[in-house]
């Protein structure tokens, strides 16, 4: 299936669409229970709080149906608004074969535990659609959680959220588990990779965390974050005792962020070459699929949608078409932010499903036909803007950055003193944008 012909069978945001019996599933909403809560309030009396919740099916829309029987697992971060279960009618909405979702809220440091109602709910939907969570779910890990931090105090914070993601994922039959590696500010690189390594081999001797895998993330950004090299993840797997429970994800926009080219087949070879000499290939557990903004070993995590960016269609034809990583999931990270005619922004998620058909379209494509160069003229023009705005930028970085430093002047002795300029009001202070509190270099919009 073509971009065109996914483009044709979308004619609007789902919610805007008519629904079609084929294209119909059902999810359970919630389960038929009363529960009882009984307290003593101090003074003798008892109170009894009833909580009833009733069964409806809820009949949701797809996008576009899941390609059964493809060589790729592909899918996107799917939301888990209202309760974890929800998951999997937003991932069978946009034709899903494979999905990442927060365990929790990962801005947050406090969080209600794990409903059991809730992850009752996520198992059966699984079961019922085929869903094998061990092998195409990829959670993302807390933005705040650094294990590479010394400080006892936030060690222990950190670490007390990686273990509980752990575990929610064992209960819910989820295997791999996505996290950013950390940053070495408050330390040395050598002592962060180290208290990495000492956080999975804690978390590895905790028999609550069952056999899921922390899946480690290459990161775009050097400096203080680790985890912008192969070396730094292979230092980190090193020193790991259980080497069976550990993993890498490749983050196409990172990976190329970070100097490791992908455009052309040989370029996509000797980076993957890289990859298996220093890490070696059967650590790679995962892929984030992302098209970047930002140019060449630009070192900014940027993320665009696939053929749009700097990364071009190409560099995903040689991902699709590596059999080495068919049946790895492969998660989409896109934006699908889009102006509506209201002139709000709002969440268009069919991007999503449009992407995941044209990249399995991919498979076995031949790079030369019409409709590739189509497509990824297409593709090309449509980023044009973006590009040009991200590169501008990123050269005018680079000159300002190759230019000698302006010497301060002496001071005069004897010379009379500037007068003191009147200080400016203070300026109302922006609204906080969305960060991601151990990474250096992140931008609001990316994962």
């Amino acid at each position: 299936m073509t971009e065109d012909d996914v483009d044709a069978s979308i004619k609007s945001p789902p919610a805007k669409r008519r629904r079609g019996k084929k294209d119909e599933v059902e999810v359970d909403e919630k389960t038929v229970e009363e529960k009882v809560k009984v307290e003593q309030d101090g003074v003798g009396e008892v109170k009894v709080t009833k909580k009833r919740t009733t069964k409806k099916k809820e009949t949701i829309t797809m996008v576009v149906p899941r390609t059964q029987g493809s060589s790729v697992s592909i899918g996107a971060h799917v939301s888990t608004a209202g309760g974890i279960h929800n998951a999997i009618t937003n991932l069978l909405m946009i034709g899903a074969n494979a999905f990442a979702l927060f365990m929790k809220n990962q801005r947050k440091w406090e969080n209600p535990p794990l409903d059991p109602e809730f992850a009752k709910l996520f198992i059966a939907g699984c079961k019922e659609h085929d869903i094998d969570p061990a092998k195409c779910c990829l959670p993302h890990g807390s933005y705040l959680v650094n294990l590479a931090h010394p400080d006892t105090d936030r060690k222990k914070q950190a670490y007390d959220s990686f273990l509980d993601d752990l575990i929610r994922c064992d209960r819910l039959g989820i295997l791999l588990y996505n996290f950013h590696p950390g940053n070495a500010n408050a330390t040395t690189r050598e002592e962060g990779i180290r208290l990495i390594a000492e956080a999975i081999n804690r978390a590895h001797k905790d028999p609550a965390t069952g056999k899921t895998v922390p899946v480690l993330e290459t990161m775009a950004t050097l400096g203080n974050t680790i985890g912008g090299t192969f070396k730094d993840l292979k230092e980190i797997i090193d020193l790991v005792d259980d080497q069976t429970r550990v993993g890498v994800c490749l983050d196409t926009c990172h990976v190329f962020a970070a100097g490791y080219d992908l455009r052309t087949p040989e370029a996509y070879a000797e980076t993957m070459k890289k990859f298996d000499e220093v890490i070696g290939l059967k650590f790679l557990k995962a892929l984030h699929i992302n098209d970047s903004k930002a140019p060449f070993s630009s070192n900014r995590d940027l993320h665009a949608r696939i053929g749009t960016g700097y990364l071009g269609l190409r560099a995903f034809h040689n991902i699709v078409n590596d059999t080495r990583l068919h049946r790895l999931p492969m998660v989409l990270e896109t934006p699908v932010d889009v102006i509506g005619e209201d002139g709000k922004k709002f969440e268009d998620k069919s991007i999503w499903a449009r992407e995941i058909k044209m990249l399995e379209s991919l498979v076995g494509m031949d790079v030369e036909s019409d409709e590739f160069r189509e497509l990824e003229a297409k593709l090309q023009k449509e980023g044009d803007a973006e590009r040009k705005k991200t590169g501008d930028a990123f050269d005018k970085k680079l000159a300002k950055a190759a230019k000698p430093a302006k010497a301060t002047k002496a001071k005069v002795k004897g010379a009379e003193p500037k007068p003191l300029k009147a200080k400016a009001a203070p300026r109302k202070k922006k609204a906080a944008k969305k960060v991601e509190a151990e990474d250096e270099d992140e931008d609001e919009e990316d994962e």
